[in-house]
């Protein structure tokens, strides 16, 4: 009625698979999962997901020294390692990345840093180009002129 979006799960993310990391802990090694992962205290390894429904959050108290491989991951925390994301990044205000950002989609909030390079990977695709049109292929012609 007021515009609310109660209950609605958009994005397609498996609601109720939430695992989450309290603040004021600390995980030491790699971690795999499904589902969603929120994270307000500390990882130390790699983070890994598999399928294109899988979500991290690393929110404002949280943070993760290591390589974060995730469908959709979504940062207001620290990290310190490359992310790869096969569907969408988000760097929220607060976020902080000390690495290579490797994305099929971003975005990008004012007061986010990052220290890395940006690497754009397009979705793969079953189409197949057209073959060049007569008039786009160079002649001998047009390589005497």
């Amino acid at each position: 009625m007021f515009g609310f979006k109660r209950f609605k799960n958009e994005n397609g993310f498996n609601a109720g698979t939430t695992t989450l990391i309290a603040a004021g802990t600390r995980v030491t090694g790699d971690i795999s999962f499904t589902g969603n992962l929120e994270i307000e205290g500390e990882v130390i390894g790699n983070v890994t997901a598999e399928g294109n429904k899988s979500r991290i959050r690393v929110l404002e108290s949280g943070s993760v020294n290591g390589n974060i491989e995730v469908a959709t991951v979504i940062i207001n925390g620290h990290v310190k390692g490359d992310l790869f994301a096969s569907e969408l990044v988000e760097l929220a205000a607060k976020a902080v990345v000390e690495g290579n950002l490797n994305y099929n989609l971003i975005g990008i909030e004012k007061g986010a840093e990052v220290v890395g390079s940006f690497v754009y990977h397009s979705a793969e695709s079953n189409i197949t180009p057209f073959p060049a049109d007569r008039n786009e292929v160079p002649t001998d012609r047009d390589e005497a002129v």
